[in-house]
């Protein structure tokens, strides 16, 4: 993104907090290294005396640390390659300031995706597509990242953890008998029905 669009040079920094994860394991460790020489490579080529572009902390924060991040940043930039929902998403959108909100760019592969479809989507394997994203998010106008925010903050509190509970206790009880398959326990089935049993 530096590269295509050098005029936000001191502009922006990004905040990458990567609370360190199963480093006991050697496939975890070695990704660890690479995000921090990817890190240092991208530090070393566009960093000046008085600005670095990205800060990359390796510990744990509160979640009230973190809400005051979120609320901080012009953008929050959530790029899973694949997750079932994304509550960083909804956090990032619950934690801004109505009066000057930030702008969600979001990977397209994330749960929250479908929900938050005001936010910026992005496919988390183009890179020069993602900086497009940022720099649009960094140079959208108040006016519209009010109404983007104000139409996800709207799906939030639409769907709420209580909602969400009281539709899927409805869809429980309202669900005929017999369409959902009963649960079986595979390590019971012989062998040479195994197969039958997994296909079914």
């Amino acid at each position: 993104m530096l590269t295509q669009y050098p005029r936000l040079k001191h502009r922006l920094s990004l905040l990458q907090i990567a609370v360190p994860s199963r480093s006991n394991i050697e496939t975890y460790r070695t990704l660890q290294h690479d995000v921090a020489a990817l890190v240092g490579e991208v530090n070393a080529r566009h960093s000046e005396v008085d600005w670095c572009p990205i800060r990359y902390v390796t510990k744990g924060f509160c979640q009230s640390t973190l809400a005051g991040f979120y609320r901080a940043s012009a953008v929050g930039l959530v790029t899973p390659l694949q997750d079932g929902m994304n509550l960083v998403a909804k956090e990032y959108i619950a934690a801004q300031d109505p009066a000057d909100p930030g702008v969600l760019v979001l990977s397209r592969f994330a749960g929250a995706a479908r929900e938050l479809d005001a936010a910026l989507q992005v496919d988390p394997h183009d890179i020069e597509g993602i900086a497009r994203q940022i720099a649009t998010a960094l140079m959208m106008s108040l006016n519209e990242r009010c109404a983007r925010w104000q139409n996800m903050m709207d799906v939030l509190l639409r769907h709420s953890i209580h909602a969400w509970f009281s539709d899927f206790m409805h869809a429980l009880k309202t669900t005929r008998p017999g369409v959902i398959a009963p649960a079986v326990n595979i390590a019971l089935v012989p062998a040479e029905e195994r197969a039958a049993v997994m296909h079914r």
